[in-house]
């Protein structure tokens, strides 16, 4: 009999997410590595364009009363998910890409005559503020949600670990160390957080959790 293949992922999957593994007989074990919390913040000194570069950022802007008001701006993106759920909620999404990078460059070379207020979060990424503002686009910031590392030891030996996020893997290699297991990862910045820890690394063609999976599945099948 086969040996069943074990699969960590290092945040909780949906019931969706989850079926596809479950159907092809792979075992998962879930564990949240980093939590995420909405930070109180003031909707003030806003500028004509919004940027969002996480759905966290978005939920925690919807949350606030005069969210409304800024429906009339115009929005760049980073990720589908978040520009469905920005389009869904009434935002008008100008441009969107998998990656911060390409954001800032499309920003740079197109729009940067105008003027963005960035909703982020305390652990986000230099990449695209610094890009901005090297470039003298004019750019202020709202942090409006926070994350922390939520680290814990995982005694089960799996054959691979799902990865989302530079904080996640921050987080797990606190109380645990990365040997031969491959590391599934949802982009190109994640898999930058591995690279001077093993070779075993797998990216996603794009940047979604379903495209992590369907990696696993290519992987294992």
């Amino acid at each position: 009999m086969a040996k069943s293949i074990q699969i960590l992922s290092t945040k909780i999957l949906s019931s969706i997410q989850k079926q596809e593994l479950q159907k092809a007989n792979i075992d998962l074990v879930e564990v949240n590595f980093i939590e995420t919390q909405n930070k109180p913040f003031k909707i003030q000194d806003i500028n004509e364009n919004l940027i969002f570069t996480s759905q966290n950022a978005v939920h925690s802007v919807l949350s606030d009363p005069k969210s409304e008001e800024l429906k009339s701006k115009n929005v760049f993106c980073v990720g589908l998910k978040t520009k469905i759920l920005l389009s869904e909620s009434g935002f008008n999404v100008i441009a969107y890409t998998g990656y911060a990078a390409d954001l800032a460059e499309i920003i740079t070379l197109i729009y940067a005559n105008e003027s963005y207020t960035f909703f982020s979060g305390n652990l986000r990424r230099e990449t695209l503020p610094k890009a901005l503002k090297d470039a003298g686009v004019k750019l202020n910031e709202i942090k409006v949600y926070e994350t922390t590392l939520t680290p814990q030891k995982i005694n089960s030996k799996v054959d691979g670990i799902l990865f989302y996020s530079p904080s996640g893997i921050e987080s797990y290699l606190k109380d645990n160390t990365i040997k031969n297991e491959k590391c599934f990862c949802i982009g190109e910045t994640t898999a930058e957080a591995l690279e001077k820890i093993t070779k075993n690394i797998i990216i996603a063609d794009q940047p979604t959790v379903e495209d992590v999976i369907e990696d696993v599945l290519h992987e294992y099948k």
